[in-house]
């Protein structure tokens, strides 16, 4: 949007007054416009603080100011949030924080004046009866369209990304839709050195502790009532990955979590039960393994082996993308700088 450009009104969008580097946005839902500027103001703040504008609540209308570009992106955040509201959905700080992220983005992705995907935000989004899910960062986006599209799926990255909770959700979806028959969920407990039958309790008691995200998960996505009877029949099976040799996983969403933590001929193993009709997501870690020295992970090299392998997509989540407390991506920032120091003590020193 240039200086002199106006956007017409309609009951579906805000109407906006606009010079170089101020404008102000009317919405015609005073409740839409109480809701989407937060408790206080609690919602404009956050756009200030991120962005580096000035944003001024004024009944039903924001003015805003400052850089072209940190303004516009401040317009495209606000006008996505307000239709949210607008299809029955909340405004939640995290909602905010996400959609920032996907203003900047698309600044960054889209530099040409002239694509005028940069006026609104899309998002990708995983949908059950019970809950849909946006993604709050880009990274997010391309992981949902990858698991859309590709068979095999590696999400890969630190601790509070989504990488685990999206890949529950895209599973339960399928299921949802008849796409698949079953869920498979599968994480190797290294804690009991994958010896399961030492662990008190039949199998699923054995295994909770170690599955106990993808449960969670599940129950947001579906009724817990439905995920009781689903289990109960088998149509959402625990797996633990000592025990999936020897399996053709057929029309099954089947994933496997905190795959740092499998040996190279685990993941092997793993990887060769897909069978027809499946759709296999991997998640992991490979900062936290938890292997015994000296024995690699077989994540790390499946990303390394099978990268640009057609059919495979490798998705790679950062700090940038952590979407727990603001803290939790500081603090990843902060061990990773720590390693790679250290990383980098050692090879000098060797």
């Amino acid at each position: 949007m240039n200086g002199q450009e106006l956007v017409s009104s309609s009951p579906r969008h805000p109407r906006i007054a606009s010079d170089a580097n101020h404008f102000i946005l009317t919405f015609e839902n005073n409740r839409f416009a109480s809701e989407l500027f937060g408790q206080f103001d609690q919602n404009l703040k956050l756009l200030e603080e991120r962005l580096h504008i000035d944003a001024r609540a004024r009944g039903n209308s924001v003015v805003i100011s400052g850089d072209i570009v940190a303004t516009n992106q401040a317009r495209r955040t606000l006008d996505y949030l307000y239709e949210k509201l607008q299809k029955g959905g909340t405004v939640e700080r995290s909602d905010v924080e996400g959609a920032i992220r996907m203003a900047m983005a698309a600044d960054d992705q889209l530099s040409l004046p002239t694509l005028e995907k940069k006026a609104k935000l899309t998002m990708a989004q995983v949908s059950t009866r019970k809950k849909t899910i946006i993604a709050r960062t880009p990274t997010q986006d391309a992981y949902l369209r990858a698991l859309e599209r590709a068979e095999l799926v590696f999400g890969c990255g630190p601790a509070g990304t989504g990488k685990t909770y999206l890949a529950v959700a895209h599973a339960a979806q399928l299921l949802e839709r008849g796409v698949v028959e079953r869920i498979i969920l599968s994480r190797p407990a290294v804690e009991a050195g994958e010896r399961l039958g030492f662990l008190p309790g039949d199998m699923k008691e054995k295994v909770d502790p170690y599955l106990r995200p993808l449960y969670d998960a599940l129950y947001d996505m579906m009724p817990a009532d439905k995920v009781d009877r689903a289990i109960t029949a088998g149509v959402i099976e625990i797996a633990p990955l000592a025990f999936m040799r020897g399996r053709t996983l057929s029309n099954a969403a089947v994933i496997l979590d905190e795959a740092q933590n499998t040996t190279s001929m685990q993941m092997k193993m793993f990887l060769t039960r897909l069978g027809e009709n499946s759709r296999m997501i991997v998640t992991g870690d490979p900062s936290q393994i938890d292997l015994p020295r000296g024995v690699k992970s077989g994540l790390v090299e499946a990303l390394q082996l099978l990268n640009g392998v057609e059919g495979i997509s490798i998705v790679r989540f950062k700090d940038t993308d952590v979407v727990r407390h603001p803290l939790v991506g500081r603090i990843v920032r902060a061990y990773d700088s720590t390693y790679a120091a250290e990383t980098e003590e050692v090879s000098q020193q060797g």
